[in-house]
């Protein structure tokens, strides 16, 4: 006794396999993710241009408070803070739409031998525009950092 094996015709098998009705499938899986994948790069790249900028305005506002806490009057102080705050953020390439620097000096009125500090706080604005549909023209960054004065040293 022989078995005979039932074969399916060829466009029958075809179908069973999934190949009929699948041609061109691969353009529109494209056509479809091609605009999300963008976006996804988009996203990421915006995301890493706030987190530079948030490090870089940390940064220059630690420089801008030790600068400051090195200066020996209050007004020289807020002047070299600034200066310090300005060239950090350019040094970091930072392109800031505007730039504020507060400076806190009132540790300079503190009387010797008592322990004080200055504190410096960096705002900047940073440009956003053309990077995604939606996106602010710009969004703000804030650092703030202190730095103590010498206790022993004449104000």
């Amino acid at each position: 006794m022989t078995r005979r094996v039932f074969r399916a015709p060829r466009g029958l098998r075809a179908v069973q396999r999934g190949w009929v009705g699948e041609r061109g499938t691969a353009v529109v899986e494209v056509v479809v993710l091609a605009p999300a994948l963008a976006m996804l790069l988009a996203l990421l790249i915006v995301g890493g241009r706030i987190a530079m900028a948030d490090m870089a305005v940390q940064a220059a506002a630690s420089e801008a408070a030790r600068t400051a806490s090195l200066a020996r009057t209050h007004g020289e102080a807020a002047g070299a803070a600034h200066a310090a705050a300005v060239s950090g953020l350019q040094a970091q390439k930072v392109n800031c739409l505007d730039v504020t620097v507060a400076v806190d000096t009132s540790g300079f009125t503190a009387a010797v031998g008592t322990p004080a500090s200055v504190a410096a706080t960096v705002t900047c604005r940073v440009n956003m525009a053309g990077l995604l549909p939606g996106m602010p023209g710009s969004i703000t960054v804030t650092g703030s950092s202190s730095s103590p004065l010498d206790t022993y040293r004449e104000r």
